[in-house]
Order: structure tokens, then C-alpha cells, then sequence
């Protein structure tokens, strides 16, 4: 087990052996989010436009479309970020995510699901589903479960 430390205000963290960077830059995030929160942040939306614009190429055109397409099957989403990446919610509570490849390092990306969507799907469902592309069938499926999960 990692022996906690305290950094002093301007200095920088030391590298954790619990945690990768792409997970301390997540925590950072949304400590940041969740101030802006209680401050009251004028324009999450923008915002979270302003993530994917800052992606690497793939990431960024998939998570245009992936934009468009949650926009379009849910208006009444709220576009924000959530640790960092670009997220959707309803009433202030998050209801689905996009993690981009490169955040993690993974081969794929990634639309991910909070319990607030109830997806519920018997005894077992998914929650996070991996994003290799996003074509029309693609789209489809999303613009389906997006639907479901604003209601």
C-alpha cells in the first residue's frame, strides 16, 4: 500500500504508485468541476465543446458525431465534463460519458452509462460500451439507448 502524502500549495504532486497520470489528470478534473459547480460555471457546454476540440484527431471526429447524435436523441441533455471528458446530464446528475482512446491509452473509445440512465435490463446489463467507430449503424444504436436513458 502507497504511504499517503501532502503536497505544499505550488508544489507539484509526486508521482503516485496507486495511480496512473491519465487517472490523477481525471481526479484533478473533476475536483476542478465540481468547484465550478458550486461557483456556479456560466457555460458547461461550451466547455465541454472546448474538450472535444482539444482531442487528438480520431477522438475529436468521434466525439463530434457523438455530440450531434446525443444533442439530436436528447435535447433536454445537459452537455458539461466529468473527469474531465465530455459528458451529458439530466437534472444536474450525469447520464452518459464519452472516454476518447486517448485518454487512457485503449484501442478503443468508450460511451459509458451512470445509474441515473437506467438502462436496467433484468438481473444484468452494460454500462459502458466500446466505440471502435461511429457509423450510421452505430449512431442508431447510441441515438436508441441515449433515448431511453433521458427519460
Amino acid at each position: 500500500m502507497a504511504k499517503a502524502t501532502t503536497a505544499r500549495k505550488g508544489t507539484p504532486p509526486k508521482a503516485s504508485k496507486v495511480f496512473s497520470a491519465e487517472e490523477r489528470d481525471a481526479m484533478v478534473a473533476r475536483a476542478k468541476e465540481v468547484k465550478g459547480e458550486r461557483g456556479g460555471q456560466p457555460d458547461q457546454e461550451q466547455e465541454c465543446l472546448d474538450k472535444i476540440a482539444s482531442l487528438g484527431p480520431k477522438d475529436r471526429a468521434m466525439g463530434q458525431k457523438l455530440h450531434a447524435v446525443i444533442k439530436n436523441a436528447a435535447p433536454s441533455l445537459a452537455a458539461k465534463t466529468y473527469y474531465g471528458m465530455p459528458a451529458y446530464a439530466k437534472e444536474g446528475k450525469v447520464v452518459c460519458w464519452f472516454k476518447p482512446a486517448e485518454k487512457f491509452k485503449t484501442r478503443y473509445a468508450t460511451i459509458g452509462f451512470s445509474d441515473a440512465a437506467k438502462l436496467d435490463d433484468g438481473g444484468m446489463w452494460p454500462t459502458e460500451y466500446a466505440l471502435a467507430q461511429l457509423t450510421g449503424a452505430e449512431e442508431s444504436k447510441v441515438a436508441a439507448l441515449i433515448k431511453r436513458a433521458a427519460r
